[in-house]
């Protein structure tokens, strides 16, 4: 998550790859399945409840999903539902003013990009998600665990 123009869509594409992911872009999302959503409050936090379905399905099926979108407030957050959070933290206003007005910066997060990097992170967040999510004793060693 993070503003328009801030590298979330590229970070995506860069870690779907690594990550056998289904990559969800919330701009095609809106165009193609979501269309008659606007941007007010409610048309947001829509969005994001339909964006963290269509990641549920894709994690039931047993496979990683990556959901590249603002979500703006606290309340498109919670509607998004539970995820591992990337903030993508490399701008600090975006390209439409109504978006930057309503932006909170998000409390809780797992990861925050600083820089726009997107090989760097991509490469990070794979190898991070991947110690995490199936640890083995020569990974450990390697970490320094």
């Amino acid at each position: 998550m993070g503003l328009p123009g801030s590298g979330k869509t590229t970070l995506a594409r860069a870690l779907s790859p690594m990550l056998g992911a289904v990559h969800w872009n919330a701009d095609a999302v809106r165009a193609e399945i979501n269309s008659h959503l606007g941007f007010s409050a409610q048309d947001r936090i829509e969005q994001a409840r339909r964006m963290g379905w269509l990641c549920d399905q894709v994690v039931k099926a047993g496979h990683w999903a990556v959901a590249d979108f603002v979500c703006p407030t606290k309340e498109t957050r919670e509607a998004f539902g539970q995820c591992v959070t990337v903030w993508v933290d490399t701008i600090k206003e975006g390209r439409f003013e109504d978006t930057n007005k309503i932006f909170e910066p998000p409390v809780k997060y797992d990861y925050r990009v600083t820089e726009k990097n997107a090989d760097f992170w991509a490469k990070f967040l794979a190898e991070d998600l991947d110690f995490h999510e199936h640890p083995t004793f020569f990974k450990a060693i390697l970490k320094g665990l």
